[in-house]
């Protein structure tokens, strides 16, 4: 099955032939011939899409967006409402209400079908809400709160970006014109072959695309809105000529997100606009929510440096390439000097400004493409890809004299705090490919015991150095007599 419909419509006739349609498609239909009831069904079966007539026997259809809203498991399921033929009137009272879609009877199927696979594709399905609003989990961590109010309603932005395409000059100024009559958004118009200003800067945050049956510039330019990726994110809507169900349909199919079905009407339009923006601005803040989480999820929260969830696996890849290129890389620990004193004479807060301050300092003075993580406490670890030996002390010195340089300022301390650091250096060797020449019986050994190997080398070379007086860097002996 592709999905579950639920139909609501007083007349068993009408409910019957939808049914017939739908389930040609291979859909699962369930019905219902009244509101009441309407919300026990919907939590029940979970549809994908709701389809309902606005005239039902105990009440108006367009009071369903307002019963499924407060719920945040129904409210992104799609609504399509089928009114009379050229009720004008109704298609804008259902829009108004909330509704995604208004269609007026009769219904040529091509478009039915098309306009039923965009909406269960912009909405959620029963199991895609399901993951929404729990907890996700990311290798033992979960992102909390990726269902907060996204899924509730959010206005349309107060002033989006819209773009009209249209086929010829004169179209271009009337629609235009209409637009800013009724639609507080900012207009801008173009002709379809003159859209250097879609491509360029900031994309519009709506593009609305005129079609004609004999001329494909439009069709094919729906594919190339979607495919891009400066207009990938952008709510699409299509104009075809009025009762061209073909185009309308083929529209939708090709990554149009709504279309309307009468020509161009402003009002309409002005309507259908809001409702993508309204979903664009939710996807949006979903992805930025979870973009968030994931970056969190392998990110240190206080200095802002990757973690040890992310370095431990970045490492080995940094290791893998190496030794398919035959290169040599370098692992550097690197431990502040004295810093319980910091937090024993000043406190945690000014232990954690100098941390700040030398997270910056030490990422400041690597290269694009290392690797810099905050393995605990006072404790970062550095990786350098393709580097020598006289590279990488270079480089571990170049960080204690940044951390040298100048005394640490915090806000908790009257005085400025003089920091140092102590850094440990071991490399691999490209002769071998390996992290050192391996030991007598190792010669076998997997890479993730290697990398291991490599990693206590440095540590005791980071040991080595806090014996010798700390402030100072001390290269790991090779791994045959470490």
């Amino acid at each position: 099955m592709q999905g579950t419909i639920l139909i609501l419509d007083g007349v068993a006739t009408t409910r019957i032939m939808l049914k017939v349609q739908l389930s040609a498609a291979w859909y699962r239909v369930v019905q219902i011939g009244r509101l009441a009831g309407i919300l026990q069904l919907v939590r029940k079966v979970r549809p994908d899409l709701i389809i309902t007539s606005l005239t039902l026997p105990d009440g108006d259809a367009s009071r369903l967006p307002q019963l499924l809203r407060p719920d945040p498991l129904l409210a992104a399921i799609p609504i399509l409402a089928i009114v009379g033929e050229n009720d004008r009137a109704a298609r804008l009272r259902a829009l108004e209400a909330g509704m995604d879609e208004a269609l007026s009877q009769p219904v040529d199927d091509r478009l039915l079908q098309a306009r039923v696979r965009s909406l269960i594709r912009s909405g959620f399905s029963a199991e895609e809400m399901d993951l929404a609003t729990a907890p996700l989990p990311l290798q033992g961590y979960s992102a909390q709160g990726l269902a907060d109010p996204a899924r509730s309603y959010v206005p349309p932005p107060s002033r989006a970006q819209v773009m009209l395409l249209n086929r010829q000059d004169r179209s271009t100024r009337e629609w235009r014109s209409a637009m800013r009559d009724c639609c507080h958004h900012q207009i801008e118009s173009h002709r379809i072959g003159d859209m250097h200003p879609l491509f360029q800067g900031q994309p519009p945050d709506a593009v609305v695309v005129e079609l004609a049956e004999h001329d494909d510039a439009g069709l094919n330019l729906l594919a190339d809105l979607r495919a891009r990726g400066t207009t990938r994110e952008s709510a699409v809507i299509a104009v075809p000529e009025p009762g061209n169900a073909r185009l309308a349909a083929e529209a939708l199919d090709r990554g149009a997100h709504d279309v309307l079905t009468n020509g161009f009407d402003p009002d309409e339009l002005a309507l259908k606009l809001d409702a993508q923006l309204r979903r664009k601005q939710r996807s949006d803040r979903m992805r930025a929510t979870l973009r968030n989480e994931l970056r969190a999820a392998v990110q240190d929260s206080m200095t802002g440096l990757y973690n040890r969830r992310y370095a431990m696996p970045r490492l080995a890849e940094i290791a893998r390439a190496a030794k398919e290129r035959n290169e040599s890389f370098a692992v550097l620990l690197a431990d502040l000097d004295h810093f319980k004193r910091i937090n024993d004479r000043w406190g945690h807060p000014a232990g954690d400004a100098v941390l700040i301050e030398a997270a910056e300092r030490l990422r400041a003075a690597l290269h694009p493409g290392d690797l810099i993580a905050r393995m605990g406490g006072e404790e970062f670890l550095i990786a350098l890809p393709r580097c020598r030996p006289e590279e990488a002390e270079s480089a571990a010195r170049r960080l204690c004299a940044a951390i040298q340089s100048s005394p640490f300022q915090t806000s908790a301390t009257a005085e400025p705090i003089a920091m140092t650091v102590s850094i440990g250096v071991a490399l691999s060797t490209p002769e071998t490919g390996r992290f050192g020449s391996p030991l007598p019986g190792q010669e076998k050994e997997d890479p993730a015991q290697a990398l291991s190997r490599l990693i206590r080398r440095a540590d005791r070379a980071l040991y080595s150095a806090k014996r010798s007086g700390r402030n100072r860097v001390r290269l790991a002996q090779p791994a045959a007599t470490a």
